[in-house]
């Protein structure tokens, strides 16, 4: 079969078409003929060396759709052990479901993984209530383009997507988005809360950190919640913490007047709410002061539940055929084109889903 391996860390360049063996299913696995894989930021990481622990030559790829062998049914899988990549792989049947007629392979891909990291976000870890305000960072992308979506169709009120440039905001108020606001403006907090008619925003899910997630602390509501996800090895500043007005060891600030300070403890030099701030924490002062939560959302604690997995996928493709949800395709690739669309995920110059037809030869 034909697959891209990766036989070193390195760029895109280091993603190249082969010819491999077909995977063999262990137990509790299916071999799956694919029709389509997407590329995700992970994809990114791993190819670049952010996981030791892959061991390479490897397939990459963390999602295929297209049908099972052993029955012919068209299934989604999700590829913890990687393997996207190639025209068949060996997927977990815990991690696999059925797609259900109306339903296309490239709605169902993106619902699957994509979908319910955006559906965790809001209802899991979010605990979303109809008529409450959410915000979206990264709302252009593939998960925040559907949590925007998700949003209005749990009635969420207002609903306002973060993106970064004229052009994705346009887009993301097509998503049907009350507000698209720019995460570069240094008054976003100011914004978040104009947006609520100064209220403050109930449920802030973000996946950029830094100073969006400063402007987005900064922006809460008593009683809102910060949802984080989206960590990623090796980020810039994953030792860096957003602190409080004062701890309780901190005999005074010079920014007591500004509660979300980011404090750089390592004495690196970075600018004090500089945007590569990366994984942000908070104290527990700061929590009781402004009366807000903070959680994390991660999928593997939903894909080792597999009816949790099944329930959600039920909800997302039932909110599809109602016309509620949809993925929006940025552009399918072949194969040998993987690479290319490697490199316009990482410029941040693509808009919802990127997918790969493994089937296309040019």
């Amino acid at each position: 079969m034909r697959a891209v391996v990766l036989r070193h860390p390195g760029g895109p360049e280091a993603l190249r078409v082969e010819r491999v063996p077909e995977p063999l299913p262990g137990p509790g696995e299916s071999l799956i003929d694919v029709t389509l894989t997407g590329v995700n930021f992970d994809d990114l990481d791993q190819r670049a060396g952010a996981y030791p622990e892959l061991a390479v030559p490897a397939v990459l790829g963390l999602e295929a759709v297209g049908r099972r062998r052993s029955d012919g049914r068209r299934v989604v899988a999700l590829l913890r052990q990687g393997g996207g990549y190639a025209e068949v792989v060996a997927a977990r049947d815990a991690y696999t479901v059925e797609i259900p007629a109306g339903i296309d392979d490239a709605q169902a891909l993106g619902l699957f993984e994509q979908g319910t990291t955006a559906y965790g976000a809001l209802l899991l870890a979010g605990r979303l209530r109809p008529g409450e305000s959410v915000a979206v960072s990264a709302a252009a992308g593939g998960v925040g383009h559907l949590a925007v979506q998700l949003a209005v169709a749990l009635d969420a009120s207002p609903v306002i997507g973060l993106a970064s440039t004229p052009a994705k905001r346009q887009f993301v108020e097509g998503l049907g988005a009350d507000v698209a606001l720019d995460p570069a403006d240094p008054e976003l907090a100011a914004r978040l809360r104009e947006a609520t008619d100064g209220a403050g925003v109930d449920l802030f899910v973000d996946s950029v950190g830094g100073a969006v997630a400063r402007a987005g602390l900064a922006g809460l509501a008593p009683f809102g919640r910060l949802v984080c996800l989206g960590w990623r090895p090796g980020a810039a500043g994953d030792d860096r913490t957003v602190d409080g007005p004062r701890a309780a060891t901190d005999p005074g600030s010079a920014h007591d007047d500004d509660p979300w300070t980011v404090v750089d403890p390592t004495g690196a030099g970075h600018a004090t709410g500089s945007a590569d701030a990366g994984v942000v924490t908070l104290t527990t002062a700061q929590l009781a002061r402004s009366s807000i939560g903070c959680a994390g959302f991660w999928m593997r604690h939903v894909v080792d539940h597999r009816e949790l997995l099944r329930g959600i996928a039920d909800r997302l493709f039932e909110l599809a055929a109602r016309g509620r949800l949809a993925v929006h395709v940025d552009r399918t690739v072949a194969l040998h084109e993987v690479g290319a669309a490697h490199a316009a995920v990482a410029a941040r110059s693509t808009t919802g889903k990127v997918l790969v037809d493994v089937r296309r030869e040019v």
